[in-house]
């Protein structure tokens, strides 16, 4: 099945350029040129990425990420942003991104990280036949169910996006272990981040936000500084 892209854009030559490049490497590509279009689109979630430019008219991209997340749409987002600012990045991942790319791009770079995303967002679905001895993991309160793509804290569902998921899966797969954010790069997103380590603690801090007691003093998910992040408390499988 054709995966469906939506491209959002408010610069007719960038718009042209991606919808070119997506549509020749096989995908299905749908068009937007302003925040308010684009995320009455994506509200039904019937996309499975979403390309979406920081600067826009009605609706900035920040907005229509922050509101998508709030709606529970949990489609991965590939933010693009003309401004080589690390506050806009930082903030569009906290706000529910999965990526960002920094203009100008090359058409080649975008469609790597658009594989590299969907094919991280596929991995709980392929797992369900490899890994059906693993059907639920336990992190204190917190249950989750790998072949579900499913987490409960206290018997409550969480909301996660991809990226938290699998973050914190890949965390559960190495107990006790020190992993560094170069490690967690490589393994999560699947591709060299350009030594940009940052989208690893953004994600931290949020599965933190979601399962941690205490933030300031997190139980599960553990710094080591100058070095990385361990997950400490003890697991079981059942």
């Amino acid at each position: 099945m054709t995966q469906r892209i939506l491209i959002v854009d408010d610069e007719e030559s960038i718009l042209t350029l991606l919808q070119y490049n997506l549509d020749q490497a096989g995908f299905e590509t749908v068009t937007a040129e302003d925040g308010k279009t684009a995320y009455d689109l994506a509200a039904d979630d019937s996309f499975d990425l979403i390309v979406l430019d920081l600067m826009l008219p009605e609706m900035d991209g920040l907005e229509v990420c922050k509101s998508l997340r709030q709606l529970k749409v949990s489609t991965p987002i590939l933010m693009l942003t003309a401004k080589d600012d690390e506050f806009d990045k930082v903030l569009g991942l906290e706000l529910g991104a999965d990526d960002y790319l920094t203009k100008p791009f090359s058409p080649r770079e975008v469609v790597a990280r658009v594989r590299a995303i969907l094919r991280r967002s596929a991995v709980p679905k392929q797992d369900k036949k490899e890994e059906p001895e693993t059907s639920k993991v336990i992190l204190g309160d917190v249950h989750i169910y790998p072949e579900n793509y499913e987490i409960f804290l206290h018997d409550e569902p969480l909301e996660l996006t991809p990226k938290e998921f699998e973050l914190l899966l890949y965390l559960t797969n190495h107990p006790g272990r020190v992993l560094t954010r170069d490690q967690l790069l490589n393994a999560v997103w699947n591709y060299e981040f350009v030594g940009d380590t940052r989208i690893v603690d953004v994600h931290i801090s949020h599965l933190r936000e979601k399962i941690e007691p205490n933030t300031k003093k997190p139980v599960y998910i553990k710094t080591v500084r100058g070095l990385g992040y361990k997950l400490e408390m003890p697991l079981r499988h059942e």
